[in-house]
């Protein structure tokens, strides 16, 4: 049993995949191809902004916005503290400080009652000055956005959508990847929609920032590559990766629409026995993950073993609080300790999910959960 099962799609879409990846092979156009222009220019009407700026990978795309905005030095920005590295990362790497903000219990997002005690923390006890609100669409589900924009605007704030593993997952009728003034998405091949390698994008209606993610993802070029106006990076998005994300997109809806599925069958099975994800009204996840919570530490160990004596496969994302990994050193504030985000580090456990998941496969991963926690 494959954790996300990537051999499976290739086996039956083989005949278009090959056919658009020996395209490029066969026209050699290996750097700026056609199908990147195309691919952008999908996508953007897919999500429903003006501007989709592809880069190297999702990382890059969440620097590139906040080099946009200038942030730097003096800088707050808030990051959710439960998230994968990079979220946070950048920050620092832009000489600004990150400020970690504690989650919601259920959604495992952003908590915007903890956003808003941390912005007023930092506004009270320090010199930094708020800029950016990173809210990530964690696990699928996009963030509260309502609440994050409410703060936003009443503290003059920026809002970056973190939709790495988001792409695909929708408020109302609004896609994710449209909620920031800036959205950033990854394709890490395990990702909702995942090329076959690295690659991300950036998602933007301002004009003016769209010119200049176009000319910081190539070495700050002006009219041509070798008029250089600024200092920029090299991070662009390979076209045999856009031809690749091309074929994904046709059938992208299909997989959203069997995840939830098969989310919805582990939901059934499991209530009542382990804390399963909770979507709230009128959200549509596209699950990057399944994500349950068992009661502590030693009960999830307890879990992971017998699963793999089951052999299958099961993954913790994530083990520690982003406050507290060494990288980010002293330089980092937290609000309140965060101790939600703590105690989902200590219990949360991801299981299979993929549009190919058997019902009866996943019957047989909750059996193996529900005999073990009983």
């Amino acid at each position: 049993m494959e954790f996300r099962d990537l051999k499976q799609q290739y086996q039956l879409h083989k005949k278009e995949m090959d056919a658009a990846m020996k395209d490029v092979l066969v026209r050699a156009d290996f750097i700026q191809g056609e199908q990147v222009a195309r691919l952008e220019k999908s996508l953007a009407e897919y999500v429903g902004m003006k501007h989709c700026i592809s880069c190297a990978n999702g990382t890059d795309a969440l620097q590139l916005a906040l080099m946009v905005w200038n942030v730097g030095m003096g800088d707050a920005v808030f990051v959710p503290d439960f998230t994968f590295f990079s979220s946070g990362e950048v920050v620092p790497v832009t000489g600004a400080t990150p400020v970690f903000v504690d989650i919601d219990r259920d959604t495992y997002n952003i908590s915007p009652t903890s956003l808003e005690r941390a912005i007023r923390h930092v506004m009270d006890n320090t010199d930094l000055t708020p800029k950016v609100i990173i809210a990530v669409d964690l696990f699928g589900q996009p963030a509260d956005f309502g609440k994050i924009r409410r703060l936003a605007d009443k503290y003059s704030l920026l809002v970056l959508e973190d939709a790495a593993q988001g792409f695909g997952g929708k408020i109302g009728g609004k896609m994710a990847c449209s909620f920031g003034d800036i959205a950033t998405t990854s394709f890490f091949p395990a990702k909702p929609l995942g090329c076959y390698g690295d690659g991300g994008a950036v998602f933007t209606d301002n004009h003016k920032w769209a010119e200049l993610l176009r000319s910081y993802c190539v070495h700050g070029k002006g009219m041509d590559k070798y008029e250089n106006v600024r200092i920029g990076m090299n991070s662009r998005l390979d076209t045999l990766q856009a031809a690749v994300l091309l074929e994904k997109l046709k059938f992208f809806d299909a997989e959203v629409a069997a995840c939830n599925r098969i989310a919805e069958e582990y939901t059934r099975r499991l209530k009542g026995f382990v804390k399963v994800p909770v979507i709230q009204e009128g959200i549509r996840s596209s699950w990057a993950q399944y994500t349950i919570c068992l009661p502590d530490r030693e009960k999830r160990e307890h879990v992971i073993r017998a699963l793999k004596e089951c052999t299958i496969p099961s993954a913790v994302y994530y083990r520690k609080p982003m406050h507290m990994q060494d990288a980010f050193g002293e330089n980092v504030l937290t609000e309140a300790g965060c101790q939600v985000t703590k105690e989902i580090c200590e219990c949360c456990l991801s299981l299979p999910m993929h549009p190919y998941l058997e019902m009866e496969e996943v019957g047989k991963i909750a059996e193996c959960v529900i005999q073990t926690c009983g």
